[in-house]
């Protein structure tokens, strides 16, 4: 018998990759925090030794979910300023909060707390834009998560950079000093047509092709975007970034709302990639992606929280439901979006995305150990026909008992393994005690 660190056996298993299966009383093996066997739970206890038996009844077995677009460290910024558009949301809240108290210590505190939710939520891994990104990589690290960073772009000053170059020029010397963490990648991440010069585009393009990095940004998320883009450039926002040869596999059109049949096709065509954030969407009435569409002419399209404070819950898994639930209801079609194909949304969809599709996204012999195991055992989820139906339409984020990433146990038993709650509760206070001064004197 082979010895192993670790075999974790459930009721269901799905490894996401083929499509459409549930393996029914299976148990994965696990060793140097990869994946060795998924197998019946008898035939891999016959062919392994492990130091570690974790056996888990009335539990489904899933691969980490991806949450592919957020800004993690605007948690400290959730309920700010809630019920407005986009663009008041942004100018008159969130912009003039941010030039006030954004620093290095609030984007680590800000994002260690949302990697103690998004875990506990049963979230390996989040695609983040925002400042410092050197904080977030490392309030990711030490919080055991898997994070793709974004080198953010814009053309306005901040505390953090004077111009769109000096953003570019932190990002990268940012990857330079993490380049060896095995949890941390990058993208580059231009914030948005309406805060992104050409010039600012065509220099990520060039890095991006240089380096091998995807290319994060909102695109389409509004009426006002697409007519300000019009009336500045002549043409949409895709066109746009299509004439200054943007498109292509490694692009992550944020959002994707507002969209013509020919602009999906166009992405379809370059091979894009979508993070769909309904959630946020809806909230920010921003509009109802055309997402079965999207699936049909071939766009991968991942599913993202957006930040919490315009969501304001980083949980995938109930972006999940709520983008299946949309999808329906857009494409006038009950069989769209079907939960297998939402699961895969949330985990294989947002891997690809990201270009880490071969380490993370399915459960497969020779990928990373990042695994979730939801509970299925509550009088709700009672009877259970089908599993996945279940993690999509009745169960929820309260229902993640258990997680690993790259082998690793971050939660176990809905207890956060490496954060101390108590303490980072009580810098979440005092960044709302600052933010509450902010707002008595606006």
């Amino acid at each position: 018998m082979r010895p192993v660190e670790r075999v974790i056996a459930a009721e269901w298993v799905v490894p996401v990759e083929p499509d459409g299966v549930v393996l029914r009383d299976h148990a994965v093996a696990v060793d140097a925090g990869v994946i060795q066997a998924v197998a019946p739970r008898a035939e891999l206890l016959s062919d392994y030794a492990p130091r570690e038996l974790v056996d888990l009844p009335r539990h489904v077995l899933v691969p980490g979910l991806v949450n592919l677009h957020t800004h993690a460290a605007m948690t400290l910024m959730r309920g700010l300023a809630d019920d407005l558009p986009l663009m008041t949301w942004l100018r008159e809240h969130i912009w003039p909060a941010e030039a006030r108290h954004v620093s290095a210590q609030f984007v680590y505190d800000g994002t260690l707390l949302a990697a103690a939710e998004m875990l506990r939520g049963g979230v390996t891994c989040a695609n983040d834009m925002y400042f410092y990104p050197d904080s977030a990589a490392r309030a990711c690290i030490d919080a055991g998560m898997r994070a793709a960073v974004g080198i953010i772009a814009v053309e306005f000053p901040t505390q953090y950079a004077a111009d769109a170059e000096g953003y570019i020029e932190r990002g990268l010397a940012a990857r330079d000093a993490l380049r060896d963490e095995p949890l941390v990648s990058f993208c580059m991440a231009p914030h948005a047509p309406y805060t992104v010069s050409d010039r600012t585009f065509e220099r990520v393009g060039m890095l991006a092709e240089e380096l091998d990095l995807p290319i994060h940004v909102h695109l389409h998320e509004t009426h006002d975007e697409i007519e300000q883009s019009c009336r500045e450039h002549g043409v949409r926002p895709i066109e746009r970034l299509r004439r200054l040869g943007l498109l292509s596999p490694r692009l992550i059109a944020v959002h994707a709302v507002q969209m013509e049949p020919s602009e999906i096709d166009l992405l379809a065509a370059h091979a894009c990639s979508v993070a769909h954030c309904p959630s946020s969407n809806l909230k920010l009435a921003s509009g109802l992606a055309p997402v079965a569409t999207m699936l049909e002419r071939g766009v991968n399209v991942g599913i993202g929280t957006d930040g919490a404070a315009s969501n304001n819950r980083l949980d995938v898994l109930g972006e999940a439901r709520t983008g299946a639930l949309l999808a329906k209801a857009v494409a006038g079609r009950a069989e769209a979006l079907p939960a297998h194909a939402a699961l895969r949304a949330a985990t294989l969809a947002g891997a690809r995305a990201l270009g880490l599709e071969a380490r993370i996204g399915s459960l497969q012999p020779g990928k990373d150990a990042d695994l979730v195991a939801i509970s299925l055992d509550r009088p709700e989820l009672t009877p259970c026909y089908d599993p996945v139906s279940h993690l999509l339409y009745c169960g929820s984020r309260e229902d993640v008992r258990h997680v690993w990433v790259q082998g690793r146990p971050v939660v176990i038993d809905r207890r956060l393994v490496r954060i101390d709650m108590k303490g980072l509760e009580s810098l979440a206070f005092l960044w709302h005690t600052a933010m509450l001064e902010q707002i008595s004197q606006i």
